[in-house]
């Protein structure tokens, strides 16, 4: 006698764990999709421009901090200016020549590195922690609070951003570091803070957001432990983005001559001292002009590149 298993199918019948029977399907349909092997540390690294913007950001980082020992090395500052060595080209002992006032030209590029960072990072620091801050109160609150902080918010918007610092600069014309870091803030922070806003509408909705709010947790605790940490990456990354413009900015209020005052260094009032001489000494507005826009460009360049990673919709 045949046993079942023996028994053959009859024919046209679909055999046993066929799909025509519902059977399951192989165990490698059922796996999750498998991620990406290219991370995004390894995504910011595998450029060899992206390198190169680093690396020149932080030598200037490096000028910035310490600059004594980079004069010492690239060339012979006596740390005194004859006025007989004004506007004298470059040579071997001094690379970069001498400006206006016969100082070591390169030495002055050196010192002068330090504001234009310290202005453009104070200033994205202040206006990130004011946007994160006010975006998260209207995002989260909603009503009057997001009404009156939206109407704040698009009165700064209207505001020409050098127009106003021109107008708020010449009226107090007394001022130094600390007074253009306020006022370049008071005038940066729009942008960031519609970002933020945008972000905390999205994620405060969410899931874990309301599974924490059923638990009983409080607005601050919803928005410092389960909303802030989900929101703030685009803010971050719109800020990386604003420091190349900060330093643009700066540079340009210097140039104007409402920025910084001489005997203050910057690259604007090298700038500034050398558009005069243009034609007869180009190496006056050349050499501050190349660390001011590689600077500007390498921000830019790391700032779209941090975004290009951390943008879901950019992949």
């Amino acid at each position: 006698m045949t046993s079942p298993a023996e028994v053959p199918a009859a024919p046209g019948s679909p055999e046993l764990g066929s799909p025509e029977l519902g059977a399951p399907p192989p165990p490698d349909l059922l796996l999750p999709p498998a991620r990406p092997t290219l991370r995004r540390p390894r995504r910011l690294t595998a450029r060899p421009g992206l390198l190169a913007c680093a690396a020149f950001l932080l030598l200037v980082a490096l000028m910035a901090l310490f600059p004594d020992p980079f004069i010492a090395l690239l060339t012979h500052d006596s740390g005194r200016c004859e006025l007989i060595d004004a506007r004298v080209g470059p040579s071997p002992d001094h690379p970069f020549g001498f400006d206006t006032q016969g100082c070591d030209y390169l030495a002055q590029i050196v010192r002068g590195s330090r504001p234009p960072l310290l202005i453009g990072l104070a200033v994205t620091a202040g206006a990130l922690a004011l946007s994160v801050l006010l975006g998260l109160l209207a995002g989260f609150y909603g009503g009057w609070v997001d009404g009156l902080l939206s109407r704040t918010t698009d009165v700064f918007f209207g505001l020409p951003f050098l127009l106003g610092a021109t107008v708020i600069l010449v009226a107090f014309p007394g001022h130094g570091l600390g007074a253009m870091t306020l006022v370049l803030v008071v005038l940066g922070w729009t942008t960031m803070t519609r970002v933020m806003r945008a972000q905390v509408l999205e994620v405060k909705d969410a899931e874990y957001v309301r599974a924490a709010r059923a638990t009983g947790a409080g607005p601050l605790r919803l928005m410092l432990r389960h909303i802030l940490p989900n929101a703030v990456t685009p803010v971050v990354v719109v800020a990386m983005l604003n420091v190349g413009n900060v330093i643009s900015g700066e540079a340009t209020l210097d140039f104007l001559g409402v920025g910084l005052q001489y005997p203050a260094l910057s690259w604007g009032l090298q700038l500034n001292a050398a558009q005069a001489y243009l034609l007869d000494f180009p190496h006056l507005l050349l050499f501050p002009a190349l660390f001011l826009s590689g600077t500007v460009l390498s921000l830019l360049l790391l700032g779209d590149a941090v975004r290009d990673a951390y943008d879901p919709t950019l992949r």
